[in-house]
């Protein structure tokens, strides 16, 4: 159930800021089992499923429907785009990937000097996005005006592959498998009365995150995300983060959050009880959602579950089912607790 939600969920066309396609589509899907729902301003859903007792403070599960993209910048006279990145994106990975450009899906690809052109020096180094462009095959500028425009976003090919042994190949696996994991949660009878944040613009600073800290002012948030797995070419120790098949991933502290202590040990001790891997986020690097839910009006206790995912931020992205699965678990054992939970 859970890798059709995902394969669902994946494709979809979200980046930063152009969330529409997976709200609508989250939209859709709760109808009949949210007891409310609404969007702030700026676009985060709010979902709101009661369950079978009131928990002891209010509590938020929050996902982030965005994913990286580029964008255009502008069209040169030969008909190619330029662009930026949307979001913290792998650009070693770029060259030669299909993208998909604007509604209308325009295909292109990502190129850049040729190989014979390019000195020893351009080659030793990782490149430059202000050196790449997108090709969609246009002749001249004004071919290319005629699909496209500066300000439409590009977005990577939304196929989504299974590989051996469980493992799935998408883009934006993070963060549509917290999204995922909310979803089928909403679906299902829950203990506790629960909110739910599919967050917009998280990509470029946790946006939409501080307008639904503000509006719902959760007294217990927990972020639910994906997280850099780096258990391949050898990589050990902090360098690693975290890996493949090892469980879901508990954060301590990142470069925005220390996580609540509390909470913390509460999912360290959940895990051992369910028969769950787990795994502890050994370096703090990157930001969550927790941030913003931290720093509304009186604060919040934060803590997160990460799904370990490979070549995260690029158009491939890698997880396995398995570690999906049990994150889910540990999602709802949570929730359990939380109907007399006080620190």
């Amino acid at each position: 159930m859970l890798m059709e939600t995902l394969r669902a969920l994946c494709p979809l066309f979200g980046p930063s800021g152009f969330e529409d396609a997976v709200r609508d589509y989250i939209k859709e899907q709760v109808k009949g089992f949210a007891d409310r729902m609404e969007v702030t301003p700026n676009g985060t859903l709010l979902v709101l499923k009661k369950g079978k007792a009131a928990p002891k403070h209010r509590v938020m599960l929050a996902a982030h429907m965005d994913e990286v993209a580029l964008i255009v910048q502008s069209v040169d006279d030969d008909g190619f785009l330029k662009f930026k990145c949307v979001g913290g994106i792998d650009r070693r990975v770029l060259p030669g990937k299909p993208v998909f450009v604007g509604e209308k899906q325009v295909p292109g690809v990502v190129g850049m000097k040729p190989i014979h052109l390019t000195t020893d020096e351009e080659c030793e180094k990782v490149p430059d996005p202000d050196d790449m462009y997108v090709d969609i095959g246009a002749a001249k500028r004004e071919e290319a005006e005629k699909l496209v425009q500066e300000g439409d976003y590009i977005s990577f090919d939304p196929a989504f592959l299974e590989l051996e042994n469980g493992f799935v190949c998408s883009k934006a696996i993070d963060d549509r498998i917290g999204c995922a994991v909310m979803l089928e949660l909403i679906q299902e009878e829950l203990p506790v009365d629960t909110w739910f944040a599919f967050t917009v613009q998280e990509e470029i600073g946790s946006r939409g995150a501080f307008g639904a800290a503000f509006t719902l002012e959760p007294e217990i948030a927990m972020v639910l995300e994906g997280t850099s797995a780096a258990d391949v070419l050898g990589r050990k120790n902090e360098a690693q983060v975290c890996g493949a098949l090892k469980g879901p991933v508990l954060s301590l502290m990142d470069k925005g959050s220390v996580y609540d202590r509390g909470l913390f040990r509460l999912l360290l001790s959940l895990a051992e009880e369910q028969g769950i891997g787990w795994q502890v986020k050994t370096r703090p690097a990157g930001t969550t959602d927790a941030e913003a839910f931290q720093q509304t009006r009186r604060g919040c206790c934060v803590c997160g579950i990460s799904a370990p995912v490979r070549y995260i931020h690029s158009p491939s992205c890698v997880g396995n089912v398995k570690d999906f699965e049990a994150m889910k678990v540990l999602v709802r054992a949570f929730l359990e607790k939380m109907e007399d939970y006080d620190g």
